[in-house]
């Protein structure tokens, strides 16, 4: 998940406002067609940076031609393609392939959208587990992940060196905090990260959270409770800054490169710019309250298969699913997009090319769909309750317990 692509769910969690919407662009000769093995295929991404030329555009239309067919591809941002999708649906004119956010895939489902990998005969028996979890519903599989990213902390070797601070000596809440304690002392930054009131803030709370041991599902718990109120702590304090408020992942990303700062939370896709920054750095995982790694959510896309009138169309999409998920596609697509990729086979070669990787693969491994353990198109019911009460403890509106009080209440209600 490239991370302006992560305000992502808002505008998917009413779909009864989809007559408000206008009809969607691009079009889609999906519907009434003849001759199904032949002719014009429609494909949607959430990848507008990346045009025809790039290696990603070059694979798509690859990918149609092994099938024997055009694909006519169309880029929208990802809460624009979520609802395209859905209005598309609505109207019968769905793409005949499309990639999108992996939390957006249970939206979708509920809607009635998309076609079971198994109804089209796709294996995903190599893919991780706990990344093919993100598009599982009910044991069902609705689609085929590309690859996946987290999050991680990186830090600055000079300005941990200056704070005489080991950052293998970090195991924990407690020794994170007192790094950032020295690091304040030697007169340098702490730790900057989002708290944007979009899902870019839930995100990089969610790492937190869950490693105090907190369950979604009762967002008030003295554990949700520890985890805002360690943010709280290091921005009362001015370990992290202010404007963690208004950060998205890129101006945290921006401020880290700065090299004014110790830790900057961020994810894979900033393994490019991190060495570009001009200053040594590490990278280690996000720790849990008590020791261990935190858990961390999983991004990334899945290649799904919208549901069509014509179901003679399903044979040629599932020659260009397979095109674009094969292994040597996935080495070439996540290798251009920082991900990791979703099977250990092609994990072992991205590490083998770029030792860099090996940190993040450990942590995909042990990273959680946001709409995993059942929770499906709940989420975004209680993501936006609790990236609202991080605003409010953070901005000192309400203490760590009130904010997440209301949370569950709004959670409730919904």
């Amino acid at each position: 998940m490239i991370p302006t692509r992560r305000t992502l769910l808002a505008a998917l969690t009413a779909v009864g406002a989809l007559a408000s919407l206008t009809a969607c662009g691009g079009g889609s000769g999906s519907s009434g067609s003849t001759g199904a093995s032949t002719g014009t295929y429609t494909f949607w991404d959430p990848y507008p940076q990346l045009d025809a030329s790039s290696p990603w555009g070059t694979l798509v239309t690859s990918c149609g031609s092994k099938a024997g067919v055009k694909v006519k591809r169309t880029a929208y941002d990802t809460t624009d393609l979520g609802n395209k999708a859905l209005l598309a649906a609505q109207q019968g004119n769905a793409p005949d392939v499309m990639l999108v956010d992996n939390p957006v895939v249970s939206t979708l489902v509920e809607a009635g959208i998309l076609t079971k990998t198994s109804d089209l005969g796709l294996d995903t028996t190599s893919v991780q587990k706990n990344i093919i979890g993100a598009g599982t519903i009910d044991g069902s599989a609705y689609g085929v992940p590309i690859g996946a990213n987290t999050l991680a902390l990186y830090y600055n070797k000079k300005v941990l060196s200056a704070a005489h601070v080991d950052p293998a000596s970090i195991k924990d809440w407690n020794s994170l905090t007192a790094a950032l304690k020295k690091v304040k002392a030697a007169g340098k930054k702490g730790i900057t990260f989002s708290a944007i009131d979009t899902e870019e803030g839930s995100f990089q709370f969610l790492p937190w959270f869950w490693g105090a041991g907190g369950d979604l599902t009762r967002l008030n718990s003295a554990k949700g409770v520890a985890a805002l109120s360690l943010w709280k702590q290091w921005v009362d304090a001015g370990y992290a800054p202010k404007d963690v408020l208004q950060n998205t992942q890129t101006t945290s990303w921006q401020e880290f490169a700065t090299g004014t700062y110790a830790f900057g939370e961020n994810g894979t896709w900033q393994l490019g710019n991190a060495g570009k920054a001009g200053f040594g750095y590490g990278i280690i995982n996000i720790p849990a309250q008590n020791g261990g790694s935190a858990p961390v959510p999983t991004g990334g896309e899945f290649v799904t298969v919208p549901v069509q009138k014509d179901t003679a169309r399903y044979g040629v999409s599932k020659k260009i699913v397979e095109c674009l998920t094969r292994d040597s596609s996935l080495l070439a697509t996540d290798t251009t997009l920082m991900y990791v990729a979703p099977t250990a086979a092609v994990q072992a070669a991205q590490a083998k090319q770029n030792p860099e990787l090996k940190p993040w693969v450990a942590a995909v491994a042990a990273a959680r769909g946001r709409t995993s353990g059942g929770l499906g198109t709940k989420y975004p019911t209680i993501s936006q309750p609790m990236w609202t009460a991080v605003q409010s403890a953070l901005s000192g509106g309400k203490s760590p317990q009130s904010a997440l009080d209301t949370a569950q209440a709004s959670v409730r209600k919904n």
